[in-house]
């Protein structure tokens, strides 16, 4: 029988390793670019506190002075934003030396005038009036740790794992900068492709360190490699393994028919009766290479060796991977069903392998969401809201851990499966779909993905975003007021659905049985949850649930479209934040009954707490294993931009 690919593939003999992306041009762009991210999102979670150096004289100071360990500063240009947001411009970060510094403030501020400069920030490097108090451009933010430990907080482990963790990040970016497309070209590209151009998440400094990757895993298995593949199977014996499943996927025999042509199905059986095993004791599922080699093999070597594991082949159908990376796509035949791994790489705040006991749920929580969905006639019919239901899942339980309470969690989430709703047959003739995350794309030559889609449209920048925000938040107040449930609704997870102008219309929605959270205050909807339901949502205080959708959606994603869009298509920020407050204030008009829920969930409070997923790793868990998964710190309130008063 075929086996299984290896996760490394040793080069041929005489054959240099290709990577034509490390080179010092892309590098650099690709460093200044996330050394700005840094200082901007360390400075948005007061992990640092720039001083301000000038004002642009429109109450907005632009020029910043940051102080390193070894007494040399940062200068860099910034605007200030929503929710106490920092926008730095990565062309305008500047050092001086400790001997600049103790120049005094007449070095601090003509270097603050270099930094508030229009443009790169640097002037002409050949003018007489040049000293070096002007400071010389840097833009290494592997550096900027090293050198900034101490101003950081930072604890000698987790300094050594974060340099790690940045330097595989920066190689991603790069990657992805040697390969870019322009934005037309994207607006082109189907959802599952479209995924292999985005740079990951906006708010997370090491966002694609997918620390337990080789450099060939990484080019080989990351959405960036743009590299479809078909998955290896195996079958799993029904003493460690257990199934679920709903609707037309209730039983595995069900799934199997729809996922496996028949000859891959009997191909599986002979493999179990070759062996004199009853294929009727056996559920099957995929897995993925890397997590064969360098996981399953090792942990569960036990169970393949009694038997209850047997590796067999590809089903031969073509995915591809997703943001997620541990989610995968089928390219080949788009009506199957999308598959979620695990995949037990460290990446931005958690070890990406299943929860066993989460997984087991997936489809009971599927079940509830969308029979919620299907008896409400607003959601159904008016909001038209595509819930990609997690219909069907495989568990496998490791005989030791599952059984420790006090072993890391990633020794818990070694081996399963879970089947989600493909997106395509959900769409109707004329629409397309893409990630929230896509719209804060920009292309090469600096125009953003929002801008090319509005200039598609035909509609004006503001009544595109009128569309945009009557498709995307309606059905997430009606989930939150109505049933007290909300999703994370993270530019991920939230699907944009587009008519055949480019037009948003509507949303679609993944990932339940992670980020699917209820209201903690007893609610009548919620009678007719199922207890294995309820055992296995979590849930929040009012006050808190509404932040699913502020830190999901609004701080996010919104905090950085609003600027963008202000650059690129001339709509004021204030005039964007209007725009979301006003489709708040028409959902509360269309459901005066509610209105008792409003105030209960109520999404319009002056201040919001300030969730930080960069200060969790930073300060609170670094790089150390611990029993359960890690959640955003809270540090403090931050203005919310739709009270009144804003």
């Amino acid at each position: 029988m075929p086996t299984y690919p290896a996760s490394h593939h040793p080069a041929e003999p005489h054959r240099p390793l290709d990577t034509p992306e490390l080179n010092r041009t892309v590098w650099d762009r690709a460093a200044a670019r996330l050394l700005a991210k840094m200082l901007g999102e360390f400075a948005y979670e007061e992990v640092i506190t720039p001083a301000p150096l000038t004002d642009d004289g429109a109450g907005r100071t632009r020029a910043y002075t940051l102080p390193l360990d070894d007494g040399a500063a940062l200068i860099f240009r910034a605007r200030r934003g929503v929710y106490g947001s920092w926008r730095v411009d990565p062309a305008s970060i500047r050092e001086l030396t400790a001997r600049d510094t103790d120049a005094g403030s007449a070095g601090v501020a003509g270097a603050a005038g270099v930094a508030n400069a229009d443009g790169a920030g640097g002037g002409n490097p050949g003018s007489p009036t040049r000293t070096n108090a002007d400071g010389a451009p840097f833009r290494d933010p592997l550096r900027f740790l090293a050198r900034g430990r101490r101003l950081l907080g930072l604890d000698g482990a987790t300094l050594g794992h974060l340099i790690r963790d940045l330097t595989a990040t920066l190689t991603a970016d790069a990657r992805l900068d040697h390969t870019a497309l322009g934005a037309a070209r994207l607006a082109e590209l189907p959802y599952a492709e479209l995924e292999g151009h985005q740079t990951g998440h906006p708010w997370l400094v090491a966002n694609k360190g997918r620390l337990g990757f080789s450099a060939a895993d990484a080019a080989r298995f990351t959405p960036e490699a743009r590299s479809a593949a078909a998955l290896p199977w195996i079958a799993v014996s029904t003493r460690i393994a257990g199934y679920r499943g709903v609707g037309r996927v209730a039983t595995s025999g069900d799934l199997y028919e729809q996922e496996l042509d028949p000859d891959v199905r009997e191909s599986f059986t002979a493999v179990l009766s070759g062996r004199g095993l009853d294929p009727a004791e056996y559920l099957f599922l995929p897995v993925h290479p890397w997590q064969w080699d360098e996981w399953i093999v090792p942990l569960f070597a036990p169970a393949i060796a009694d038997g209850d594991i047997v590796p067999l082949h590809t089903d031969g159908d073509l995915r591809l991977p997703q943001q997620s990376i541990r989610t995968f796509t089928n390219v080949g035949r788009p009506d199957r069903h999308t598959v979620k791994l695990p995949l037990s790489i460290l990446n931005t705040l958690v070890w990406r392998g299943l929860p066993t006991e989460r997984t087991l749920a997936a489809p009971a929580v599927t079940a509830w969401v969308q029979g919620l969905c299907e008896g409400d006639a607003f959601l159904r019919d008016t909001c038209g809201v595509i819930l990609l239901g997690e219909v069907a899942s495989v568990t496998v339980e490791h005989p030791l851990y599952d059984h420790l309470p006090e072993t890391p969690y990633q020794f818990k989430e070694i081996l399963g499966a879970i089947w989600r709703e493909p997106l395509h047959p959900r769409l109707v003739p004329g629409e397309r779909a893409r990630t929230l995350a896509s719209l804060l794309h920009t292309d090469p030559d600096g125009r953003s993905f929002t801008a090319e889609l509005v200039a598609r449209s035909g509609l004006n920048p503001g009544a595109w975003l009128t569309r945009l925000f009557a498709s995307l938040l309606p059905p997430l107040l009606h989930f939150l007021y109505r049933y007290g449930t909300v999703f994370s609704p993270h530019g991920e997870n939230a699907i944009v659905v587009f008519d055949e102008n480019d037009v948003p219309v509507r949303l679609a929605i993944k990932d339940f049985v992670d980020d699917v959270n209820v209201s903690a205050r007893p609610l009548p909807e919620h009678d007719t949850m199922p207890e294995d339901v309820r055992a296995i949502l979590l849930t929040e205080d009012p006050s808190f649930l509404t932040q699913f959708i502020h830190s999901g959606l609004f701080v996010g994603v919104f905090r950085y479209l609003s600027p963008l869009c202000e650059e690129q298509l001339d709509v004021p920020e204030d005039e964007f934040w209007s725009l979301v407050r006003a489709e708040i204030l028409r959902h509360h008009a269309r459901f005066p009954e509610l209105k008792e829920r409003f105030e209960i969930f109520d999404m319009l409070t002056p201040t919001i707490e300030r969730l930080c997923l960069n200060r969790n790793r930073l300060h609170l868990d670094g790089y150390r294993d611990r029993p359960e998964r890690p959640h955003a710190a809270v540090h403090g309130v931050v203005p919310n931009p739709l009270h009144l008063t804003a």
